[in-house]
């Protein structure tokens, strides 16, 4: 019979890549994570791992194996799911990630609906980038995350992830009058392309999120769709910082509608045929679990999202 927490091992080593990866992220030890391994291969008796230079990697039934791995630890959480909706009341620890962003506009609504209608929850919220989203979950550090994707930069495949839409909006260029800026641009026209609205600035300083974010390769492949590459001189996560920064004349940069409502009155906001789509992620099987159904349904109704399955844009 094979373990279910050594599959999730194999599967962990198959999206990151290495056993010392894998020891970190579930707080095991090197030795402890390959030993596990080698029960697994005597438990399927067909080796699923070989050496490559000094590291390991998957062997054609070992990737097999994953793909099985994939489907019981879904149906394991769809068990875990129907379990606790058999138990009376929503209540215990609910770990919540979230983007930067996310913080401000709609996690507060979404603890306070949930609060009003499952005060024995206790939700418990940490930031996180949406690239991270996916190893969190499966880690067992978050439960339920909001996690988005921008034009340029869709989100990978991942079948261990469930997802809900919740909102998409259009990106903003944020640009200042100061000196040191490029020339003004007002709003955009009805159908002005990318190049039309972004070239003005192609030789202008650029901020944009840190590297290795979503918001970063999204403003980089942006600007190069507009026939430039963007001269980076700021990288900060903060949409306030980079509104501030932009409006006294430090650069471009772009920002999701969500941010703007507290802009400077010195920056300028030009809308962009540019959009952001946030959702709710959860691990696969995980949807129907009470306490992250309420979390969808609070985090719904902090957008104002009522029904469907269609994500309108923030107005």
């Amino acid at each position: 019979m094979l373990d279910p927490r050594r599959l999730h091992l194999l599967r962990e080593l198959d999206r990151r890549g290495t056993i010392a990866a894998v020891a970190e992220a579930l707080t095991f030890t090197a030795s402890a994570v390959s030993q596990q391994l080698s029960v697994l291969e005597r438990e399927a008796g067909v080796p699923l791992l070989e050496r490559s230079g000094r590291r390991v990697v998957l062997t054609p039934a070992g990737r097999a194996l994953v793909t099985h791995a994939d489907a019981v630890l879904e149906r394991l959480e769809l068990a875990v799911s129907e379990l606790a909706g058999a138990r009376e009341g929503i209540r215990g620890p609910l770990r919540i990630g979230t983007f930067p962003s996310g913080g401000p506009a709609i996690v507060p609504a979404a603890l306070a609906e949930l609060a009003r209608r499952h005060p024995a929850l206790e939700p418990m919220v940490q930031e996180i980038d949406s690239a991270r989203v996916s190893d969190g979950l499966r880690a067992g550090e978050l439960d339920v995350a909001l996690v988005h994707d921008y034009d340029f930069v869709p989100a990978s495949p991942d079948t261990t992830v469930g997802q809900v839409p919740l909102l998409e909006e259009p990106v903003y260029l944020a640009t200042g009058g100061a000196a040191g800026s490029a020339p003004a641009t007002g709003p955009a026209a009805r159908g002005d392309t990318l190049a039309e609205l972004l070239g003005p600035w192609a030789t202008s300083p650029w901020i944009t999120a840190r590297d290795g974010t979503t918001g970063h390769a999204m403003a980089v492949r942006a600007c190069q769709a507009a026939g430039f590459q963007p001269r980076i001189r700021h990288q900060v996560n903060d949409f306030r910082t980079v509104l501030a920064l932009a409006a006294i004349g430090q650069g471009a940069g772009f920002v999701p509608e969500m941010a703007t409502a507290h802009a400077p009155g010195d920056v300028v906001l030009t809308r962009l045929p540019l959009f952001r789509r946030s959702k709710v992620a959860f691990r696969a099987g995980g949807g129907t679990h009470p306490a992250i159904a309420a979390f969808v349904a609070a985090a719904r109704t902090a957008v104002g999202v009522t029904g469907g399955t269609s994500s309108p844009a923030l107005r």
